[in-house]
């Protein structure tokens, strides 16, 4: 059984400590809003125009939780007292199994938190998280693709420790242009 609870990445000069957890049903109106930026559209293949957009989709992040398969975390903002914790991003773990050598990873940043380097530090917790939970699981190396027209994503992944490797070519409609290809390997 894989335990779900939170992951934190301790606070910046420029941004306060987050909080990584499973997505929940009660995140499906953060997550609406969020998606709301047409810059985080642009890069994301889901389509979130209403609140049952919002359940079907972290129902759908439940799912690869219960199956093994995909492990997404919402990342907040660590709450200030009574406050509620914002909603910054997403990390996820995806094509992870026993026995494979590698998985891939993905995330997004929400628009108020871009610039304060949330994307990295969650990423940076993810990949320690994944390569503590299934390294004894055979799990050896994480993947990192990004299309080659999004600049911020690139910076992410080489400040997060992932080293480009290649280009992949295009494969529409699904990825419409060439794109990154960044590793991390659990040994460093």
């Amino acid at each position: 059984m894989i335990n779900p609870s939170a992951l934190h990445a301790g606070p910046t000069p420029t941004a306060p400590a987050l909080v990584l957890r499973p997505w929940r049903v009660e995140d499906a109106a953060a997550l609406v809003q969020v998606y709301r930026d047409p810059e985080l559209r642009r890069w994301t293949q889901t389509s979130m125009e209403c609140k049952d957009d919002g359940v079907t989709w972290v129902q759908a992040q439940e799912q690869g939780w219960a199956a093994g398969v995909r492990f997404g975390f919402a990342v907040l903002e660590a709450a200030h007292g009574s406050e509620p914790s914002p909603l910054v991003g997403n990390v996820v773990l995806k094509e992870v199994a026993p026995g494979k050598r590698s998985a891939e990873v993905g995330y997004w940043t929400a628009a108020q938190a871009r610039g304060r380097s949330v994307a990295p530090r969650a990423l940076e917790v993810l990949t320690a998280w994944a390569f503590d939970t299934f390294r004894p699981h055979g799990l050896e190396r994480l993947e990192l693709l990004h299309q080659v027209d999004n600049p911020a994503s690139c910076r992410v992944a080489v400040k997060s420790g992932y080293d480009f490797d290649r280009t992949l070519s295009a494969m529409p409609p699904a990825y419409p242009l060439d794109g990154h290809l960044h590793v991390r390997h659990a040994s460093t």
